[in-house]
């Protein structure tokens, strides 16, 4: 008995000693942490290389904590390893969705297709969700949803938070509209005027105005597809605006493009809207088609029916 007890005692002080030197080690790897943190947020002054920064150190230091308490209390790692290695396919059946969207999380990270603070647009089911990526976390992306031209023709709501999925990068459709340098997006406007307008005023005057109010952002769309030169195969870099015209059965259609900020696309569209209506109505030679219906309320005389003589067969008659 004498020597069991000192064989518990002495095993109790060793599991003492192990589990200071874990929390020495743990306390040491949180205030290196902190520091970084602290000097991180002392000499990085955008916010989101910050952003950045800060989650790559928890992320260090979460898996540092959790490898010293992994190999402290396990004697074989061996063993360890075939452990997992069996746990690992139930795991992975059970989990699907999680490992996929961990998988999608170092697709993001790594590849660099969506940062923090792009505006991306989301396709499920059939609905369409446009917003600013505020997060990325393990398992998914947070979105700030935005008024857009998709919530003005589709969704009626805006200012929602939305949590995708990083498994969505695999299996539907992700649009990025700030991807890398580019900060802007082509935006159309189309406006329709009846045949007998002079069409080509009309072409010349939406050209003028959409060059007028475009022009600062085709400048800078310009400047942003050289700069992703070196990383694509880019074919057709212009920018100006372009002026489409077609024979619809409504009347006869002037589409209008241009090069617009990504994060404000509304803002400039209502602008270009109005000042096409105004310049149009200032015009004798240009109407505005709409769709109309025509009612006719004249009274139409039906036409008297002339009664054919009668004549009686007499042979008929027995």
């Amino acid at each position: 008995m004498e020597e069991a007890s000192a064989r518990i005692t002495q095993d109790i002080t060793v599991q003492m000693k192990r589990a200071f030197n874990i929390g020495i080690f743990i306390i040491v790897v949180i205030v290196i942490s902190l520091l970084l943190k602290f000097a991180a947020k002392r000499y990085i002054k955008d916010n989101d290389r910050f952003y950045t920064v800060n989650k790559i150190i928890n992320f260090a230091n979460v898996t540092l904590i959790i490898l010293i308490l992994l190999f402290s209390y396990i004697e074989n790692v061996s063993y360890l390893v075939t452990v997992l290695g069996f746990a690992s396919a139930g795991i992975a059946i059970a989990m699907k969705d999680w490992f996929m969207s961990i998988l999608g999380w170092m697709v993001i990270i790594f590849g660099g297709s969506f940062h923090v603070g792009d505006r991306i647009k989301v396709q499920k089911d059939g609905l369409i969700y446009v917003g600013d990526i505020i997060d990325i976390s393990l398992l998914r992306m947070t979105l700030l949803e935005d008024v857009t031209i998709s919530s003005y023709r589709d969704n009626r709501r805006a200012g929602r938070v939305i949590f995708v999925p990083n498994n969505y990068v695999f299996t539907s459709l992700i649009s990025n509209y700030t991807h890398g340098t580019i900060r802007t997006v082509w935006d159309g406007i189309d406006i329709f005027i009846t045949f007998d307008s002079n069409h080509k005023k009309a072409v010349h005057l939406a050209r003028e105005i959409t060059k007028k109010y475009a022009k600062g952002y085709t400048d800078i769309a310009r400047k942003q597809l050289n700069l992703l030169r070196s990383q694509y195969s880019l074919k057709n870099t212009n920018v100006e605006p372009r002026i489409f015209s077609f024979i619809e059965p409504q009347g006869f259609c002037i589409s209008c493009w241009y090069m617009t900020n990504s994060y404000a696309t509304l803002t400039l569209r209502s602008t270009i809207s109005a000042e096409l209506v105004d310049a149009f109505r200032q015009e004798s030679d240009i109407t505005i088609a709409y769709h109309t219906t025509n009612i006719n309320l004249a009274r139409q005389e039906k036409p008297q029916m002339s009664e054919a003589p009668k004549s009686v067969d007499e042979k008929s008659l027995f």
